[in-house]
């Protein structure tokens, strides 16, 4: 919830002031984005400072936990008649793997995560979204509520919801909806 600051307008010769909160509330977000039709599937989850230090797990099991429901939200957008093969290209943070990853992967087996090699963001597609999506929801304001935080990112990730070719053009994907098959 610590605002990300850019450049912005104000009074020449003074400075901008841009507020803050002492707050470690964060929002993730799990997104996965279709190369062939630039569709995006994600899931948000809201982490608060107080409810961590309650339920006594770590970081990695919560993300676990988190990611596992993003896989099952991308087999209900992706149906195994459909879809008999649904790739997932992931990087290596300690919450691809584990129980409950185990679990969704082997309830909906038609999923299957590509590792990349360590230390290679550039070879991931969907990292090319995060930059625009936080541009859009979250630069220079300040979040008095984790709620508005996450109104905020659902607002930014539908609107590349509803901008499949937008999506296309930021993960760099040559293929093109209106081709033609033999093209």
């Amino acid at each position: 919830m610590v605002p990300t600051l850019t450049a912005t307008l104000g009074i020449k010769g003074e400075r901008p002031v841009i507020g803050t909160r002492d707050c470690k509330d964060v929002v993730h977000t799990f997104a996965s984005a279709n190369l062939a039709t630039g569709e995006v599937t994600s899931r948000l989850y809201g982490s608060r400072t107080q409810k961590r230090r309650k339920d006594g797990l770590s970081k990695t099991k919560r993300m676990q936990a988190a990611f596992a429901h993003h896989l099952l939200d991308v087999a209900r957008a992706y149906p195994a008649d459909a879809y008999p093969e649904v790739v997932l290209v992931i990087d290596n943070a300690p919450w691809h793997r584990g129980r409950p990853v185990d679990w969704a992967l082997g309830r909906y087996p038609h999923l299957t995560l590509y590792r990349l090699p360590p230390y290679s963001p550039q070879l991931q597609p969907i990292e090319r979204l995060w930059r625009p999506l936080r541009q859009r929801a979250t630069h220079n304001v300040l979040f008095d509520e984790l709620t508005e935080l996450q109104h905020a990112l659902r607002l930014g990730l539908g609107y590349f919801r509803a901008r499949p070719q937008a999506v296309l053009h930021l993960l760099g994907s040559p293929w093109s909806p209106t081709q033609s098959a033999e093209a």
